[in-house]
């Protein structure tokens, strides 16, 4: 039966040997999606607006959300120059930091790069795939509560790597507010355009366009509700990387851990915002209960202190299994955005883990490390749906197309077998469009 802890965090403790954990389990995973009714009608008003009336809704939009007061968008468009400046303008040890964590994820991603191939039959027939890259993609980059220069980073450098012909990045600003950060990271991701507009506004903005702002083929990057519930909304008419959930962390232990280490990394994500999502899983009960300690005595040194408590109580929680299989189902039943396998050994574990976003190895790999510079994406599935996506990557910004080039005898052969199965399915023209290659 699930209970909460004693102490003041309450952290919510399962055991695999409750009568009722699947049920608890499933309580705790649980999360309803990224919208309701009233906040899906309002963003279909905002999209509705930005495509009837381009710029003019976009900037009444900007002006009503962001508290600015512009009068038309040449006001939200930020130069190249202005980017530069950001970049050139950083202290020396943010500068460095952002070019390293750059470097490490754009070297990361140029592994990644598909290429294109073929072969050839027998008979002369060629066979094989084109991979090209989209012609534009839009980046989202929040604003407003916390700015983020990483997902700048992570978004713009694979579509730089995949060879995106433009990059065109949108993030609000609120009141105003410039972050040098995030403008250095554009700089140095090689964004072309920067919009300083956001919300619902801005993904109709990139979706179909305005008089300024170019219609992209692809818009990817994490936002609030109604930046979630738009790019739901205009999918199809543009791609989109997928509907991302709130940040979510998944700790397995053997016991040799510090639990000072572990507490802190289950902070780490806890800290994102209220829904985010921290569950530690082991099978050494003294030792969970020391990394629940060193949480409670933690927890009151944290700037973030409100935010973690609150995520924690609400949807954070202690597992205790009864051995490594028994951890490995949860890890797979669970499908988590980032998995943390402190333990020894960890790459033993690899063949038997189906789902997961990120898989972090070992007792000294953070997963903040991850967020920041190691050099893998850091968007990553969400709400169980590691169970059938991936983390964002080159092959997001690139599209295939099949090569089929029949020489005189493989139109031949071909011809009669496709004959037979076009008249098997009454579509006779298919069938003679074929038989007229066959040769007699």
């Amino acid at each position: 039966m699930a209970d909460k802890a004693t102490s003041d965090v309450s952290l919510t403790r399962l055991s695999t040997a409750d009568a009722d954990f699947d049920a608890s389990l499933n309580a705790l995973l649980a999360w309803e999606g990224v919208s309701d009714a009233d906040v899906r009608h309002r963003v279909d008003e905002i999209i509705a607006a930005v495509r009837t009336r381009g710029d003019a809704a976009l900037v009444e939009a900007t002006n009503r959300f962001d508290r600015l007061a512009v009068s038309g968008v040449g006001e939200l468009i930020l130069s190249a120059d202005r980017l530069r400046q950001a970049y050139a303008g950083l202290p020396d040890e943010q500068r460095d930091a952002l070019a390293h964590a750059a470097e490490r994820i754009r070297v990361y991603h140029e592994h990644q790069k598909p290429e294109s191939w073929h072969y050839t039959e027998a008979d002369g027939t060629l066979l094989g795939q084109q991979v090209m890259p989209l012609d534009r993609a839009g980046i989202y980059v929040p604003g407003g509560k916390a700015a983020y220069p990483s997902s700048v980073l992570m978004n713009a450098i694979p579509a730089h790597v995949a060879g995106v012909r433009e990059i065109i990045m949108v993030v609000p600003t609120p009141d105003g507010v410039l972050n040098e950060l995030v403008l250095a990271a554009a700089h140095l991701a090689g964004v072309d355009q920067v919009f300083t507009v956001g919300g619902a506004q801005a993904v109709a903005a990139l979706a179909y366009g305005t008089e300024t702002v170019p219609r992209v083929d692809k818009i990817v990057g994490p936002g609030n509700i109604y930046v979630a519930t738009a790019k739901r909304a205009v999918f199809g008419q543009v791609g989109i990387d997928m509907i991302a959930g709130p940040s979510e962390i998944l700790v397995v232990t053997d016991g040799g851990t510090d639990p000072e280490w572990l507490a802190m990394d289950l902070f780490s994500q806890a800290e994102h915002d209220e829904d985010a999502q921290a569950i530690l899983v082991g099978w050494e009960r003294e030792h969970l209960a020391a990394v629940e300690e060193a949480i409670e005595r933690l927890l009151p040194t944290m700037e973030r202190e409100a935010i973690i408590r609150q995520s924690l109580a609400a949807r954070g929680a202690s597992i205790l299994c009864r051995d490594r299989d028994e951890a490995v189902e949860l890890i797979n039943r669970i499908a988590p955005e980032h998995l943390e396998l402190s333990v020894a050994g960890p790459r033993d574990w690899l063949p038997g883990i189906r789902h997961a976003g990120a898989i972090f190895l070992g007792r000294h790999t953070a997963e903040a490390l991850g967020d920041y510079c190691a050099g893998p994406n850091h968007v990553l599935p969400t709400s169980g749906t590691a169970r059938f996506s991936s983390p964002l990557g080159v092959y997001d910004f690139q599209k295939r197309s099949s090569l089929i080039e029949c020489s005189a005898e493989g139109a031949s052969a071909l011809g009669r077998t496709a004959s037979v199965l076009a008249r098997g399915e009454s579509l006779t023209a298919h069938a003679r469009s074929a038989e007229n290659r066959i040769e007699p």
